[in-house]
């Protein structure tokens, strides 16, 4: 039995009922709001973040809480308590791929992810539009509806569907360069949804220089590894790090020895990589 067995049940009855309230908000979105160019809030992530806020504070009042449209939220040490306790960070988008959500588009999905000692120890990435729950402790395998799933085991990256978002200048160019050397791209606009696809092999691998925050990839991010899948930056270097800014991560995903044969691709076409330190 994993040692977050409790945290990782915890999470996923928690973004199944996050997902309850999104699937009764698709279609009947009562105000959208511009959070930049090219994104958006809706009342409906609003209402699930305040769902999983809640939750977490009831039953982990001590754990602190990242959120993508609340921020930080300090949790309540008590005096006492073990030190290890007041290093947990529950890490939360209650709602990836808001634009799709609010254009009608069917795919996104809720992550709930837990940091523990500056490391992700509890993955969970709902789909409630299909019903999939992708999930993944750090001593466990990653599962999709309870289903131990690994992630692809395609020998060649000319045969590879491969999740790419390389943004910034030229970023279309450098795409169409990688993408001579495997089958064919997709950009779904749901990165959490995505990097947990890899973990089944729905996509063989993720790449993405840039424009990432912590709650996109702290969950998927775990169950993509421990589907078998390499992850990292786009150097080879650890793919998280507590406290990177929003916007500032990049991640590749894919099996070896394909992850290698990526970040060699992208080095070559010289995708821009982050330097800034959290």
């Amino acid at each position: 039995m994993s040692a977050w067995e409790m945290e990782l049940a915890f999470a996923t009855d928690l973004a199944r009922k996050a997902g309850e309230i999104i699937q009764a908000g698709y279609g009947r979105i009562e105000q959208i709001d511009r959070k930049s160019r090219r994104d958006v809030v809706t009342d409906v992530d609003f209402r699930s973040e305040e769902l999983v806020i809640s939750e977490i504070r009831r039953r982990f009042p001590d754990d602190a809480i990242l959120a993508e449209e609340s921020g930080s939220h300090a949790g309540r040490v008590a005096a006492g308590r073990a030190a290890a306790q007041a290093e947990r960070t529950w890490v939360i988008d209650p709602l990836d791929g808001t634009v799709n959500y609010a254009n009608g588009i069917p795919f996104y999905c809720v992550s709930i992810g837990l940091v523990a000692d500056g490391q992700p120890v509890v993955g969970v990435v709902l789909d409630p539009a299909r019903g999939d729950c992708y999930q993944a402790a750090a001593d466990g395998p990653a599962r999709l509806n309870g289903e131990t799933v690994e992630a692809s085991i395609k020998e060649s990256l000319g045969d590879y569907v491969v999740s790419m978002a390389i943004i910034g200048r030229g970023g279309i160019w450098r795409e169409r360069r990688i993408a001579r050397s495997i089958r064919i791209t997709r950009r779904m606009g749901s990165s959490a949804l995505a990097l947990a696809y890899v973990a089944s092999g729905r996509f063989d691998a993720l790449v993405q220089n840039g424009g990432l925050s912590p709650w996109d990839v702290a969950a998927a991010g775990l169950i993509a590894e421990r589907s078998g899948a390499l992850v990292s930056d786009l150097v080879g270097g650890p793919w998280w790090t507590m406290g990177r800014r929003s916007a500032t991560v990049s991640i590749v995903a894919a099996p070896q020895p394909q992850h290698g044969q990526l970040l060699d691709l992208i080095q070559q076409v010289g995708t821009k990589v982050q330097t800034r330190r959290p």
